[in-house]
């Protein structure tokens, strides 16, 4: 039996379209409507997809294979998540150091790096300079050449400063192994990292510091605020919220990423793997041991930590 079709209903599924237009056709509308910005905006897209989205790709799906580099990957599953979880000790024991180190450096770091901030701001102008330069300086400095300063520091015989400076005063009879001994190796690591942590955020902090409009603080004078802790925490604080954030997030990769630091003062392997950190199990693996793919699993444990502790700060700092 023939049927004829109705020609309005033939139509009515293509006007709906129409009418209810797909997300992608949206989006593709929205690049050529402004199509000169995402052409200015391409050569920044092109780069982040060659240098940090195709290689977490890649760290992803080798994170599942057996590759020595020499060798095609093979495909092996979840083994190497098994096996770092289950067998390898030095990367629970890893995990446990790193993050000892970034829950004691990223508050105190980001502490700290905020009150000198904020120090800094509430001296006259022509000094801010000298002060800036004299915090920020250690952060660009290589940990190759800060180690010469801090290894002479902690050196573990009589030449050591501190082993010197504590004989004199009778404080200890032989000289203590800073370096060398597994309950003072992540102290030690820890008090450099922050001699070392006032970078970009510090500056953050500076840069937003002194750009809270003075009429707030006039207007804070009226209404009763007349203590300097008063503007700090009801007016500075608020005023200066998106570099709070971006502050914290730099915190909590440098804390999770401590790898220069630990090498340089400690060596590699630390002893007893007292020093051994994430970073550095993964350096190991991927360019000691040549095994890729279980460093890729390694880096992608890493990432999903990042990820989590970036989400959570986002979720304190992040609301208006």
């Amino acid at each position: 039996m023939i049927t004829k079709t109705d020609p309005a209903a033939a139509t009515a599924i293509p006007a709906e379209r129409l009418r209810n237009p797909s997300k992608l056709s949206l989006l593709w509308q929205e690049v050529k409507r402004h199509k000169v910005s995402y052409l200015f905006l391409a050569p920044f897209l092109i780069l982040f997809t060659l240098f940090t989205i195709v290689p977490v790709v890649t760290s992803v799906v080798l994170s599942f294979t057996y590759y020595n580099i020499l060798e095609a990957p093979k495909f092996i599953g979840l083994s190497n998540y098994r096996l770092l979880f289950v067998d390898d000790d030095i990367f629970l024991k890893a995990i446990g150091i790193t993050l000892k180190f970034a829950f004691i450096t990223g508050p105190v770091g980001y502490a700290m790096a905020f009150i000198l901030a904020w120090l800094i701001s509430q001296i006259p102008q022509k000094y801010r300079f000298f002060y800036t330069l004299c915090y920020y300086t250690p952060s660009i400095t290589s940990a190759t050449a800060m180690s010469v300063v801090w290894l002479y520091l902690f050196a573990g015989d009589r030449k050591g400063l501190l082993n010197y400076f504590a004989a004199k005063l009778g404080i200890i009879d032989e000289p203590y192994l800073f370096l060398q001994n597994i309950n003072s190796i992540v102290p030690v690591i820890i008090i450099v990292s922050l001699w070392m942590s006032m970078g970009v955020g510090f500056l953050a902090f500076l840069a937003g510091l002194q750009n809270v409009p003075k009429d707030l603080y006039e207007a804070g004078e009226i209404d009763g605020i007349k203590y300097r802790w008063q503007q700090l925490i009801y007016i500075t604080v608020p005023s200066v919220k998106p570099q709070l954030l971006f502050g914290a997030v730099l915190q909590v990769v440098s804390s999770l990423t401590v790898f220069d630091v630990s090498v340089q003062l400690v060596g590699l392997p630390s002893p007893l793997y007292a020093g051994h950190t994430i970073l550095t199990h993964l350096f190991d693996y991927a360019f000691i041991k040549f095994e890729m793919g279980y460093a890729a699993a390694i880096a992608v444990v890493l990432f999903v930590m990042m990820i989590g502790l970036n989400r959570l700060i986002f979720k304190w700092l992040g609301k208006d």
